[in-house]
């Protein structure tokens, strides 16, 4: 599996058999290339201004199971996966430690999902658009929620995101159609429609 990183494209399997063979640098390597999709996810997932916190414990833990990776896998899915689980930890841990309104201050400080735009019209309508739609998705089941967070918010591919949640192709795409279903209940102008743009 190629990434690209910093505008080259990296060999994934050479990288992971250099940090095999004790290579420092190689994991390095990885960890810049995918640290930017792993932010995404935390926050997309409700780690809120923990996400840095949770993405440096994931790659620990990926570094540390590195020897259960399986060979020709890739890199990303696998990550997130354990992004997700670290996430879902953090977000337990947090609900004992804060009050409500805590939780949602650090969930609107997060590194927002959409783009901010500098017309300040344009700003205000995104901001309701992404408070609308991360409403919506808390409203989802959980199952709902990643897979629609793996398929839409985090652009992963169909075989990606049942990598990721480690799950047949078939259950990504029913759970993917329900998810959808729900949300255009919800978001009444929601731009995630069922049937709308699968990549393949």
């Amino acid at each position: 599996m190629r990434t690209r990183e910093g505008g080259r494209i990296v060999d994934e399997a050479a990288v992971i058999a250099r940090v095999r063979a004790g290579d420092p640098e190689a994991y390095a390597e990885l960890v810049r290339a995918h640290t930017g999709i792993a932010l995404r996810a935390a926050a997309a997932l409700g780690a809120g201004a923990d996400a840095e916190d949770v993405v440096q414990q994931a790659f620990v833990k990926a570094y540390c199971a590195l020897g259960r990776f399986k060979d020709g896998a890739s890199f990303r899915p696998w990550l997130l996966s354990i992004v997700a689980n670290e996430t879902r930890n953090t977000v337990r841990t947090a609900a004992r430690q804060r009050t409500l309104a805590g939780r949602e201050a650090a969930l609107v400080e997060a590194e927002p999902l959409i783009p901010e735009s500098a017309d300040p019209a344009v700003a205000a309508l995104e901001r309701e658009r992404r408070a609308a739609l991360q409403s919506a998705l808390a409203k989802l089941s959980e199952e709902h929620r990643l897979v629609v967070t793996y398929r839409y918010l985090l652009e992963m591919d169909e075989s990606e995101t049942a990598q990721a949640l480690g799950w047949p192709r078939g259950t990504v795409k029913s759970r993917l159609n329900r998810a959808l279903r729900k949300l255009g209940r919800l978001l009444p102008d929601a731009e995630l429609r069922e049937g709308g743009d699968e990549r393949e």
